[in-house]
């Protein structure tokens, strides 16, 4: 049986910077925040990203965490 172990986090931010003009698709600037405590609860990643959002120039697009997991035989 395989083990997950949770290896590291990151918290990314997403930023609306325009729109193409030849696709009409959103261009996203992307900010990331690396060593994100594994322990982390989503209400506290929101909580940072509405301390940092208002820091910004760009509108909020979108948040992600990203875990990273090594993946080892029991």
């Amino acid at each position: 049986m395989a083990v997950a172990t949770k290896t590291s986090s990151r918290l990314e931010l997403e930023f609306e910077d325009g729109l193409d003009v030849e696709s009409g698709n959103v261009i996203l600037k992307r900010k990331s925040f690396n060593n994100v405590k594994m322990a982390a609860t989503t209400d506290e990643l929101f909580a940072v990203t509405k301390a940092l959002v208002p820091l910004q120039q760009r509108e909020l697009y979108s948040i992600k965490r990203d875990d990273t997991e090594l993946i080892t035989e029991e």
